[in-house]
């Protein structure tokens, strides 16, 4: 998006003088760069990462004093930015410094603004991380080559094949779902009857809890019994049986012959015995379910007289299995914490609306990030202790776990300092980014701050002020839909020191004000224009409708084809009430 130079009385400012008050404080390094591709201005901190002096960069063609930047990201980056207007990033390496560069660029009237950092030592690390990974992985694939070695080497070529696309099968099966009850039901189905004529896999719960989730049989005349027997395992199985045995050692338990002795040592229940003798088990194969030194479960294969004992070939072949099983659940229960803390982490950074008698509020969160319920997006709404009620909406570049965080920090702060200091939303804006600076937040963010003034009359006033957001659009009770436009100030995390201005308009009874993230009217390929004259013909022809299913009308209509970008969304609708 391009950010516009905040101007004051409607006025710009001279160029020179926006770019000193631009960078008073600002501890990152930045320059700027005419039209002709000349530093118009460098701070001595941007000097002095490029391993120059300001003197001696200023009027210079940034391509005659960096060629090797020519045809590089950043000069993509900075063209881009220039032809277009909207705000970009890259990160790229420089190869004449030696050095990893993040690199931020908006236009503005004073020239093209690049900020940047020295990521070197985040490269490095992410760097030594991934060598480390693939060496994992690597030996992985090794074992994994040594245990198909053995199966080839044991068994014909056709039965080789058959095991090796049974394994391939069971990859593919359990990592393609989180649910770890219906994992295990997918590789019991797989294993027969290949492996074995029955198979039962268990799952030992987080609390301890042993249950038999995976069955199957090769004989459908059997499945009743199976079910039987596997219903009065777990409370029957004595300590010496194969799956408690399995579980306590973490080794393969192997009964080539089974007989009615053993059943009657492993078995103490009779009734579990009557549900055991249908099944006519004469070979019995239990391997333990192990990653990381944790145990989640164990694989039993049985077998009837006809097939008789397990072949050295479908044991090795089972024990392989039983490590992929393993390491399968081991991912899903990952994912599933990881998701887990996603969603309580985004429940407590987007906190419920506010809610008044005259003052009805409406958000909606949608991530781009799949699997992950969060980004860099924000909605926030809370009274002062005045009365008035604050809405914010807001975008931290990024829409991941890392975005989310960052978002955390810029909506504590934004919240913190408009409820102390009662100030204009302007002011607001200029101490969130002042605060962003001083204390280092390594992010960048737009937001818009708005505040619903009461006159003590019955009137209404809603102040408003842009950091680089997209400004808010507003629905008349007469059916109108307008927008709130005002002077937009540059982004948060800058340091801006130039003004940021407020807008004020009247807000009578029965307007809904829309706030959004651009994530909901950007999309590749559509001029943004064409996408914020959607979302508006959308409040003008669902505007009547109850704010929350506005909400989701809006969504369901922008998002059709799949949100690009995080999507931020709050609505507020304005009511008659005694104030």
């Amino acid at each position: 998006m391009r950010q516009s130079v905040a101007v004051i009385n409607d006025r710009a400012r001279p160029p020179g003088d926006l770019l000193v008050q631009a960078v008073e404080g600002m501890e990152r390094p930045l320059f700027v760069l005419d039209d002709e591709w000349r530093f118009s201005y460098i701070n001595p901190a941007g000097a002095a990462v490029l391993g120059r002096t300001v003197g001696g960069l200023v009027g210079r063609v940034v391509w005659d004093e960096f060629p090797e930047a020519v045809g590089s990201q950043f000069e993509e980056l900075y063209t881009k930015v220039r032809s277009t207007g909207e705000s970009g990033r890259t990160e790229a390496f420089f190869p004449p410094l030696d050095t990893w560069f993040q690199a931020d660029a908006f236009l503005t009237d004073a020239g093209l603004v690049v900020t940047y950092d020295d990521v070197t030592d985040r490269h490095r690390t992410e760097q030594e991380r991934a060598a480390a990974v693939a060496a994992r992985e690597e030996a992985a694939q090794r074992a994994a080559e040594a245990a198909r070695r053995a199966a080839d080497a044991a068994a014909t070529a056709e039965l080789a094949g058959r095991h090796l696309m049974l394994l391939g099968d069971i990859s593919q099966a359990m990592t393609s779902t989180l649910d770890t009850d219906e994992a295990v039901s997918r590789f019991a189905r797989l294993v027969v009857p290949l492996l074995a004529d029955m198979c039962l896999v268990t799952v030992v719960d987080p609390d301890g809890t042993r249950r038999d989730v995976g069955r199957a049989h090769r004989d459908p005349a059997m499945v009743e019994a199976m079910h039987r027997y596997a219903d009065a395992r777990v409370g029957s199985n004595r300590t010496n049986a194969p799956v408690p045995t399995a579980l306590r050692s973490g080794q393969p338990v192997v009964i080539p012959r089974l007989t009615s002795a053993h059943i009657d040592q492993m078995v103490g229940d009779e009734a579990a015995r009557e549900a055991l003798a249908p099944l006519n088990v004469s070979a019995v194969a239990t391997f333990p379910l192990l990653a990381r030194g944790e145990h989640f479960g164990a694989l039993t294969l049985a077998n009837g007289p006809e097939r008789g004992p397990h072949t050295d070939v479908e044991l090795r072949t089972a024990e392989v299995a039983s490590r992929r099983a393993a390491l399968a659940l081991d991912n899903a229960r990952l994912a599933a914490a990881n998701q887990q803390v996603a969603e309580r982490l985004q429940l407590s950074l987007l906190s419920p609306p506010v809610q008044q008698p005259h003052l009805e509020t409406a958000v909606r969160y949608r991530a781009a990030t799949r699997g992950v319920s969060i980004g860099g997006d924000w909605y926030d709404s809370f009274l002062q202790p005045d009365g008035d009620m604050v809405i914010v909406i807001g975008d931290v570049m990024g829409h991941d776990i890392e975005a989310a965080a960052a978002m955390g920090q810029v909506k504590t702060l934004v919240r913190g300092i408009a409820f102390d200091r009662l100030e204009e939303p302007a002011g607001v804006l200029r101490r969130v980014d002042h605060a962003l600076v001083g204390l280092a937040v390594p992010t960048m963010a737009t937001a818009l701050v708005c505040r619903v003034e009461h006159d003590g009359a019955g009137g209404r006033t809603l102040r408003w002020s842009s950091a680089g957001h997209p400004e808010p659009l507003v629905l008349t009770p007469d059916g109108r839909v307008a927008d709130l436009t005002a002077p937009i100030g540059p982004p948060l995390g800058i340091g801006w020191r130039g003004p940021r201005a407020d807008g004020a308009a009247d807000l009578p009874d029965d307007a809904t004000v829309l706030l959004f993230t651009d994530g909901l009217f950007e999309r590749r390929g559509i001029p943004l224009d064409d996408g914020r004259d959607q979302v508006r013909r959308l409040l003008a022809d669902f505007g009547d409708r109850p704010l929350e299913e506005l909400c989701d009308r809006l969504l369901a209509v922008m998002l059709a084809d799949g949100a690009e970008d995080d999507v931020a969304l709050l609505a507020l609708r304005t009511r008659t009430a005694a104030r």
